[in-house]
Parts: C-alpha cells; sequence; structure tokens
C-alpha cells in the first residue's frame, strides 16, 4: 500500500512534466494535478504498474470550476469567460488496498481531454454524462454523445454555472 506522496513521486518520476503537481491543501485526500492531455497515459501507468494495480475508476466527475469573469449581456443575464473547466478521477486497487485522485483541468473555451474509457471501461458513461452536463470533449472516446439530455438538445451544458434554460423545445414551455 503506497501513499499519495509515495504515487505522486512515482508519476513525476515516470512522467515528467505532465505531472503538474500534489495538492495537499484542500481539506480533503491529496489530488494529483495531471494534464488533461496526458491523463490517458498516465491512467494506463497507473493501471498496469506492478507497484500500483489501479484496477478500479470509482468515480469520474465533471466540475465547473466556474473562475472565469462574470460578464452581464445586454438582456441582463450573467455568463463567464474564461477560466476552466475539470475533470476529477477516483481510483482504487483492489489488491494493493490504495488509493488516489487525480484531477485534469482544461479552458472553459476548448474543454478537451483525452479519453479514459480504454483503460478503465467505467469511464465510458462517466465520460458521456461530463460531456452532456457540463460540456467536456473527451478525445478519443468511442462513443461520446449525450446520455441525459435530449439527442437534440442545442441549450448547452445544463451543469455549466453560467447555464440558461431555454424557454421552449419542441413547441413546449420548459417548465423550470
Amino acid at each position: 500500500m503506497k501513499t499519495p506522496e509515495e504515487i505522486y513521486e512515482l508519476l513525476k518520476k515516470e512522467f515528467g512534466e505532465a505531472i503538474l503537481t500534489l495538492d495537499k491543501a484542500l481539506p480533503v485526500e491529496p489530488i494529483v494535478l495531471v494534464d488533461p492531455l496526458q491523463i490517458h497515459k498516465v491512467a494506463l501507468f497507473l493501471r498496469d504498474n506492478e507497484e500500483l494495480k489501479f484496477d478500479s475508476l470509482m468515480c469520474l466527475s465533471g466540475v465547473d470550476d466556474a473562475n472565469g469573469e462574470r460578464v452581464k449581456d445586454e438582456d441582463g443575464t450573467e455568463s463567464i469567460k474564461g477560466g476552466t473547466l475539470s475533470v476529477y478521477y477516483h481510483l482504487y486497487s483492489i489488491p494493493l488496498k490504495h488509493k488516489i485522485t487525480l484531477k485534469v483541468s482544461t479552458s472553459r473555451e476548448n474543454p478537451e481531454v483525452e479519453s479514459v474509457e480504454s483503460v478503465w471501461k467505467t469511464a465510458d458513461w462517466h465520460e458521456r454524462e461530463a460531456f452532456d452536463l457540463i460540456g467536456i470533449r473527451f478525445l478519443h472516446h468511442p462513443d461520446l454523445r449525450r446520455i441525459l439530455m435530449p439527442y437534440d438538445w442545442e441549450a448547452g451544458h445544463p451543469l455549466r454555472k453560467d447555464y440558461k434554460n431555454p424557454e421552449f423545445y419542441q413547441g413546449m414551455k420548459v417548465p423550470y
């Protein structure tokens, strides 16, 4: 069983600049920050390395960090310009009984992250959910399409902090 600090050192040694930092400032478990376009390689290493054996992706979550500039539009509604969207990966090794949390952050304007669906099949629907509700595009995902909203939903991504619910959808009043 390895500590998050030991896992971070192994990753830093293997991937160098792709491993950005170990964040221990939060009142939760330490989080390893990873380059969003290198996450697939890091995930593969975490799964296949004999010292790590992270065989379980417990959860993958998309988050709107809402850290951009808030701008008022002409109609008085607020939108966010700039800032980041993030993806959190909670991993567990069943044989070695250790865990780690990874985070990638990408720009709000071009939110692209490498998919880990080919590493952990559990990521398939989690990535589709993060795409559908936050708008993060997972590169090389084999079937990246909406999973909760209608396929023809064009009003954006409902969990973004500046999302505006449309008044009508296919001629029907949207109740919220």
